[in-house]
Order: C-alpha cells, then structure tokens, then sequence
C-alpha cells in the first residue's frame, strides 16, 4: 500500500513550532513515578515554550484502549497502538510523553523502530518492586497480591527491566523534580 504523499511535512511542522519532536517513552512498574516525573517534565517544557503531549496509560485505557485488557496479548496491542499514536503526534512536531509500564522489551524495541536514531528515548523509571508496592496509590498491589486482578505486572506477570536504556532514573535517589530535571538537560536543548 502507498502512502499519500501530503505537502506539509514532518518538518515544516516542527519548524513552525520551533522545536525539533521527539518521543520520550518511560517505562517501569506501577507506582514507581513515571506519570508523576512526565508531568513535570512536561511542565518544564511548556514553561520553555515547547508543544507536548502526554499518552498515560491509564488515561489511554479510558478511550482508545477501553476494549483491552491486561492479557498478555492485549499489553502487546496496546503498546502497538500508544507506538502508532506517538508516532502521529511525532510528524505533528510535537514533544511526546509516553507512560506505560510496557513490561516486554519486545513491544519497546517495536516502537523504537517506528522512529530513526536520535527521534525516540526510553527512559528507565527503576523503582524496587517493594518501594512500588509501598506507595500503590490505587490498591493495585494489594489486590494483585490477593488474586483480586490477574496478569499484574511485577506479581503475576514479568517485569523485563531495559537492558540498555536511553536513561535510568533511581526513584530511591532522587525526587520527581530533580529526575524532570536530568531529563530535561539530557534530551533537551533548552
């Protein structure tokens, strides 16, 4: 199948915005901050003038992705369809946040190959399944741990940690603002 070939490309929108786009995929169990470090992250980026999006993956759940569940073939088709999104809102020229456990590095690797070198970073949120589990802001350990919710990631479902991140954050070391931070200077030329 041939694609329509549009006259406005890619880069005629990130020109128009002033900035180059790119996606920022953060990865890690439940409760261990990615939500909490992409919005200040994101709004770090909006003080600096920047044009974000952020995809959560509860909020993904909520609309686009309300007809899955969390069987292992369904993590793999919602990750499929967050990668196919990020990648719309890329060639609109923006700067976009992704938030998902997406716990195979199978299904990382395959949006990763959706962009060239240089256009997609994976960031690491590495938090000790205890220190998640400590903070389980919505009840969701402890309903996995009492089989309550199958195919938890991190309980009843694995957990692939990246092997080679584009960045790794120690949520036990350092606060949300300081790890917005380190990313922002890290990918960002602000």
């Amino acid at each position: 199948m041939t694609l329509f070939d549009f006259t406005v490309s890619q880069s005629d929108r990130a020109k128009m915005k002033n900035q180059t786009p790119l996606v920022v995929w953060f990865t890690g169990l439940s409760g261990s901050g990615k939500s909490t470090i992409a919005n200040r992250l994101e709004e770090k980026l909006h003080q600096a003038g920047k044009h974000t999006f952020i995809l959560d993956g509860d909020n993904v759940r909520h609309g686009l992705n309300k007809d899955l569940g969390f069987s292992e073939s369904d993590r793999v088709e919602n990750i499929r369809r967050v990668a196919e999104v990020s990648k719309l809102l890329f060639d609109a020229g923006l700067i976009v946040i992704v938030t998902l456990i997406s716990p195979f590095r199978a299904d990382r690797n395959l949006a990763r190959n959706l962009f060239k070198k240089g256009e997609f970073f994976e960031v690491f949120v590495d938090t000790p399944l205890d220190v998640a589990e400590s903070r389980d802001p919505k009840g969701l350990y402890k309903k996995a741990r009492t089989g309550e919710i199958k195919n938890f990631t991190g309980i009843s479902s694995p957990y692939e940690a990246p092997d080679a991140p584009d960045f790794r954050i120690l949520t036990t070391e350092c606060s949300p603002d300081v790890a917005s931070s380190q990313i922002l200077s890290r990918f960002f030329k602000i």
